[in-house]
């Protein structure tokens, strides 16, 4: 059995509303899929995170290397791809065109084996997985935190037991948009918040002890990741748990992160750290420092279902009576792709996703709507 063709596609759509957060601004969604045929007639799919033109030609670049191998060597045709980028791409997008390859070869071995990829990648170890929404993103209106509070209150309704809304624009505003979110949802609904480092340390420390109060589950990337130290600093002047890692890349990255005692809970984004063979690894890494850890999840359905396989397989730490919730992102704003390239069974109903037993990721893959929305060169 080998690897027949590897084709990669950029996909864009343009929001109908833009948004933004405390960084960018965002008005069209454009990411890079890849398709891998075996000469069975298999296929798999996978995505990439990062900037989709960059991730293509990486893709196209590692083809020439892993075409003819056996799609069923998941991690030796991982370390060939790392061995071939690893004197110039130990970091960053070329990382994201290996975890897409990766992630459509677990999704070609399942079809091929006829098994869903969470027992390929040990066993299912839940049956259920709890989505948090995020949304609550910043859109050009009069009355910003009045439509904040009115997306929060939709989300309750629809079933949803966590949400994530976005901090970054200022401490004082910070603190009343999180004030009302929480008035509006209640104290039952887990909330948490992500400034996407915005802050340095004396600000995330000035508005960590602010919003204290409103139960935050966690504060994800309060600041650069560039800062290790800061971040442990940051842990030890707040009681809310502090979240990162969707900027780090492979096990050595998130090893740097927890060696330094930098967070509660590690994100790695599968697409984007080096697919779900390294996923595993990094997994295993969290478990020896007693991390929790959530992906971050961004992109289409093909990243949304790798990632429910990833925490539907992870082992549940620490043992005790009543399981923990496991969380996965489920990105609630406006993406055709999302929506469209594939369907699925794995949804959100009443604040739960039931993991899918079909075979590899568990979706199906609608062609035409690719050719729809690939970018034209």
């Amino acid at each position: 059995m080998k690897i027949k063709s590897i084709e990669s596609y950029i996909l864009s759509d343009k929001l109908k509303e833009s948004f933004y957060f405390s960084q960018w601004e965002y008005s069209e969604r454009r990411i890079c899929i890849v398709k891998v045929t075996s000469d069975t007639g298999h296929v798999g799919w996978g995505e990439g995170y990062g900037p989709a033109g960059v991730i293509q030609a990486g893709i196209e670049h590692l083809t020439q290397f892993i075409v003819g191998m056996n799609p069923l060597e998941t991690e030796t045709i991982w370390s060939m791809m790392y061995r071939r980028t690893l004197d110039y791409a130990r970091r960053g997008v070329l990382v994201s065109a290996i975890s897409a390859i990766d992630v459509a070869l677990w999704d070609l071995k399942g079809k091929i084996m006829q098994q869903p990829v969470h027992l390929l990648l040990g066993g299912k170890k839940r049956d259920f997985i709890t989505p948090y929404a995020t949304g609550l993103y910043y859109t050009h209106c009069d009355d910003l935190c009045g439509k904040l509070v009115e997306e929060a209150k939709q989300y309750v309704a629809l079933g949803y037991k966590a949400m994530k809304m976005k901090v970054g624009l200022g401490i004082d505003v910070d603190i009343e948009y999180v004030k009302s979110v929480r008035e509006a949802i209640g104290p039952d609904v887990q909330l948490m918040i992500d400034a996407n480092h915005a802050y340095n340390l004396r600000e995330a420390v000035q508005l960590s002890r602010a919003v204290e109060q409103y139960n935050i589950g966690w504060f994800e990337e309060p600041i650069s990741p560039e800062y290790y130290d800061q971040y442990h600093e940051l842990r030890t002047k707040t009681t809310i748990p502090i979240s990162g890692g969707e900027c780090e890349y492979l096990r050595f990255g998130f090893q740097t992160l927890l060696q330094s005692k930098s967070v509660d809970i590690i994100q790695p984004d599968i697409c984007a750290t080096g697919g779900l063979t390294e996923a595993k690894r990094i997994a295993a890494l969290a478990s020896v420092y007693g991390v929790e850890l959530v992906p971050h999840t961004w992109g289409t359905g093909i990243a949304i279902s790798a990632a429910l396989h990833f925490v539907g397989n992870l082992d549940i730490l620490p043992g005790r009576l009543r399981t923990p919730n496991a969380f996965i992102e489920y990105d609630r704003t406006e993406n055709g792709l999302r929506e469209e390239l594939t369907t699925t069974d794995m949804v959100a109903v009443n604040g739960e996703i039931k993991l899918s037993d079909k075979p590899g990721l568990g979706f199906e893959f609608n062609e035409d709507i690719l050719h729809k929305y690939t970018l034209k060169e």
